[in-house]
């Protein structure tokens, strides 16, 4: 009788998806969106074994706080704050009532803020903007590593 295989012995893919969401209502909570996103990167390293550079958490906390800013700022009703570690990288996304696009401002070292946005694309490994049914969804990606052959966003030099 030949011998047959079974589900131990057949390889599978699995993909590790480790996420957070939380949704939040007024400008008082963007510290509380910060802490999230702290205490969510330091499960990832704690618990998960992932490494997470000073330089991550530092930039993951300072997009999550513009991108949350600027939803309870120009959106009327609450945001959802979702992060997402896969591949090395953390996708910050934000989805908010407004189906108004942002507006990505030239840099101009004479104005005086509106610089959030700029500072966002030029921490991130990639930025993205969609519109939704309802409202629209923005999308950061930071490199958790540290990338000695790149730049502080993980593109390469």
């Amino acid at each position: 009788m030949g011998q047959t295989a079974n589900d131990d012995d057949r390889m599978s893919l699995v993909i590790d998806v480790i996420s957070v969401s939380e949704a939040f209502e007024g400008s008082e909570e963007i510290a509380a969106a910060r802490d999230l996103a702290r205490s969510f990167l330091t499960g990832v390293q704690a618990v998960h074994g992932l490494p997470v550079s000073g330089r991550a958490m530092g930039m993951v906390q300072l997009v999550v706080s513009e991108l949350v800013t600027n939803a309870r700022k120009y959106a009327p009703g609450p945001c959802l704050l979702t992060m997402q570690v896969q591949d090395g990288a953390i996708e910050v996304t934000v989805w908010d009532s407004s189906t108004d696009l942002p507006a990505v401002l030239a840099p101009d070292p004479d104005r005086v803020g509106q610089h959030g946005l700029e500072i966002v694309m030029a921490v991130c490994q990639s930025f993205q903007v969609h519109r939704e049914p309802v409202g629209k969804r923005i999308t950061a990606a930071i490199v958790l590593a540290d990338d000695p052959g790149g730049d502080a966003a993980g593109r390469l030099l």
